[in-house]
């Protein structure tokens, strides 16, 4: 019952969502200056589902930018990528909603009334601060040189091959902390590989759980920590986001389009966590990867058919 009753709400939140989108959507202009509320629930969707599984959000977003071509110009392309960070906050609540019970120990602990739980927060900002350091000094270059179909190609074919040899971690014994072993150290080596996941396509799922596996936790510890990770990560983006750009996004986009998308995102991110949660096995792991290299592939022929 507690793996089914999560799924029940999300979908009865994607329903009412797609009802809302389909109610309220208006015909497309030409050249239009904001995302129809089905833009919105499908970039929601793309958000919710590839978050937190190793496929890379941001490259799944870039691609559907492009297919539905949203940001025409440079007001409305500055909104829109504005608006993929702001309803990653949608995926984020699904993870305070699933691990509900680590952040309420998360936030005794940062009062001081859970000793494991500061500990947790602690290792969390060591984990945060090293990508957070790097985006705010390279955040607008790495935007300019890497957030473009070819670059989001190559990130999803070797982080696919790197995902096939996972099987080999399994080989060679790694594996077996829980999240009370892990440490300063382990937190740090983990942060650092998020700053990898700032070029669009690595996924920053992936790296994190690569890295935590590397570390020795186990898969389940792995994919937890990671989770927890992203949550803090993508409260920070957003929050950053809205205080620089927030004014910018209402008033090209309307407050429909982030209310639809937030809550696709998030009922789409239950759904996703879930159902990987449910399969967790290093078998899941090689089968994303053999998917990352095929949407790779894809992409590739596209850029070279002109098509993007």
């Amino acid at each position: 019952m507690k793996t089914r009753w999560p799924k029940v709400v999300a979908v009865c939140i994607l329903v009412v969502a797609a009802v809302f989108a389909i109610a309220f959507d208006r015909t497309r202009d030409p050249s239009p200056t904001r995302p129809t509320l089905v833009d919105a629930s499908i970039f929601g969707v793309v958000e919710g589902i590839t978050e937190f599984l190793p496929i890379s959000s941001t490259g799944h977003l870039l691609v559907a930018d492009r297919v539905l071509a949203v940001g025409r110009d440079d007001r409305t392309k500055d909104a829109a990528d504005t608006f993929t960070v702001f309803i990653q906050t949608g995926a984020m609540f699904a993870v305070l909603w699933l691990y509900r019970r680590r952040f309420e120990s998360l936030t005794l602990g940062v009062l001081g009334r859970d000793a494991e739980g500061r500990r947790i927060a602690g290792l969390l900002a060591v984990s945060f601060l090293p990508a957070a350091v790097v985006a705010f000094a390279f955040g607008d270059r790495i935007k300019a040189e890497l957030f473009k179909p070819g670059s989001v190609a190559i990130a999803w074919v070797v982080g696919g091959l790197a995902m096939i040899g996972l099987r080999w971690v399994r080989r060679a014994n790694i594996g077996v902390r829980t999240l009370a072993g892990v440490g300063r150290r382990d937190a740090l080596i983990i942060g650092l590989s998020q700053c990898i996941a700032l070029w669009p396509g690595v996924s920053r799922s992936l790296v994190t759980i690569v890295a935590a596996l590397l570390c020795g936790l186990s898969l389940a510890t792995a994919v937890e920590y990671s989770f927890l990770l992203g949550a803090v990560t993508l409260t920070a983006a957003g929050v950053y986001e809205s205080g620089t750009n927030g004014s910018m996004l209402i008033d090209v986009f309307g407050w429909a389009p982030l209310v639809v998308g937030l809550l696709f995102a998030f009922a789409a991110a239950v759904v996703s966590i879930q159902w990987l949660l449910d399969r967790l096995r290093p078998s899941t792991f090689v089968g994303f990867g053999c998917y990352r290299v095929a949407a790779g592939v894809l992409v590739v022929v596209l850029v070279l058919a002109g098509v993007w």
